[in-house]
């Protein structure tokens, strides 16, 4: 075989191991959190305020304990948004409350069938006793949406088995096709909930203490932001995921200053008409909540614009969205707006910065073609230097992933 084919070869084998130029290789991210949208199906009976939800708040400091008694065979069942496969698992028990009752020995399967059936072995390992951070890789790469976790055994223990935190690492799944727009009004356990889908944005209130919702669904997959009438501190993040028909959900919440730990409660709601009705204290739209945003405080967050991966291209599907922001600007046309674009921590501080920088000149772009003057706006990247949430989780980061515009 002559030189010349063998450098053309060897091209084109570095070219297909290789992510394209200009690409980031998938980002791994921990698939068994809430913030995913993964949650228990199936639960062996646990300790009171020691849940099996607690195993996938990503927090070190809340865990799940099996009743009095049934330190052995607990089962667990855990169903991802999407199928993925998992490359490594990772386990924390340092923060037993009984000596010996950090879980032991555990096995976890995979299976791409059901949450009963089709399961194969991707792990059996022997966890070390109060240790945080136990990384094992996984024996396999299966490609499924349930994952069984069995915890066998204790570390002598007679009475209580212990686990803080079930992590298990992957590429981020395709979220697959859309749900139809999924505005209207649910009942849920925190009253009535009025939800306008913009694209990917969502808007909307419930009917409780002033409340306000802002965010975006991906997939089936909704991330919020709630606010109530308290103050400052009477608000949080929110996950909730839509059965694959979109009639209902199940989700959990967290005060802001609670984040890194177990959720507060939960918030399931099933949908009892196509109208989103609304509530006095709720503008009834992007638009409409932008601009009393703009009036009252002189900044508003959008949520919903979507790029693609560490890149500045809009998504087709922020077009709505924008086209709101359009609306204001050219119903308001004395206003002058600062466009800001915001990341999360993930990635360099000088690559963030520069990618906020492109993101905002991307929107700018995008009000310029629609008819605003380029002289009534300007553009400001932040990068990670303005988070709103702990970066320290997926759905913090999500909400620190923005827009924000700002009247001058």
């Amino acid at each position: 075989m002559s030189k010349p084919i063998v450098r053309v070869m060897a091209a084109l084998l570095l070219a297909a191991a290789l992510p394209a130029l200009g690409q980031s290789a998938p980002e791994k991210v921990n698939l068994l959190s809430l913030q995913m949208g993964t949650l228990p199906v199936v639960e062996p009976a646990s300790y009171g305020g020691w849940p099996a939800i607690a195993l996938l708040d990503e927090s070190t400091g809340s865990g799940w304990a099996c009743e009095s008694g049934k330190i052995g065979g607990n089962v667990f069942v855990f169903e991802m948004i999407a199928p993925a496969v998992i490359e490594r698992f990772e386990f924390d028990n340092a923060r037993v409350d009984a000596e010996g009752a950090g879980a032991k020995d555990v096995t976890v399967e995979v299976s791409s069938t059901s949450m009963k059936a089709g399961f194969e072995t991707v792990l059996k390992a022997t966890l070390a006793s109060k240790t945080d951070g136990q990384r094992l890789p996984a024996a396999k790469a299966v490609n499924g949406r349930w994952v069984r976790l069995t915890i066998h055994s204790n570390h002598g223990n007679d009475e209580w088995t212990e686990l803080f935190s079930f992590r298990g690492f992957g590429a981020k799944p395709d979220p697959g096709a859309p749900l139809e727009n999924i505005s209207g009004t649910f009942q849920t356990n925190y009253s009535n909930f009025h939800v306008r889908q913009q694209g990917t944005a969502l808007t909307g209130c419930y009917e409780f203490d002033g409340g306000l919702l802002a965010g975006d669904i991906e997939g089936r997959l909704m991330k919020i932001t709630w606010q109530e009438s308290g103050g400052p501190d009477d608000r949080g993040p929110a996950v909730m995921v839509f059965a694959p028909d979109g009639k209902n959900f199940r989700g959990y919440w967290w005060h802001q200053r609670n984040e890194k730990n177990a959720p507060d409660g939960n918030w399931d709601g099933k949908r009892i008409s196509a109208q989103v009705g609304g509530c006095p204290h709720w503008a009834g739209s992007v638009g409409g909540e932008v601009k009393k945003k703009l009036l009252s405080e002189g900044r508003a967050r959008v949520y919903g614009i979507l790029f693609d991966l560490d890149s500045a291209t809009i998504r087709p599907e922020s077009k709505p969205v924008l086209d709101e922001v359009l609306g204001v600007l050219k119903g308001e046309a004395g206003w002058k707006v600062l466009i800001e674009g915001h990341t999360d921590s993930s990635g360099a501080d000088a690559h963030n910065l520069e990618l906020s920088q492109r993101r905002a000149d991307s929107v700018k772009a995008y009000l310029v073609s629609g008819g605003i003057d380029a002289g009534r706006m300007r553009t400001k990247g932040l990068g990670e230097s303005k988070p709103v949430a702990d970066n320290a989780t997926e759905l913090g980061r999500a909400q620190n992933r923005r827009v924000e515009l700002v009247r001058e």
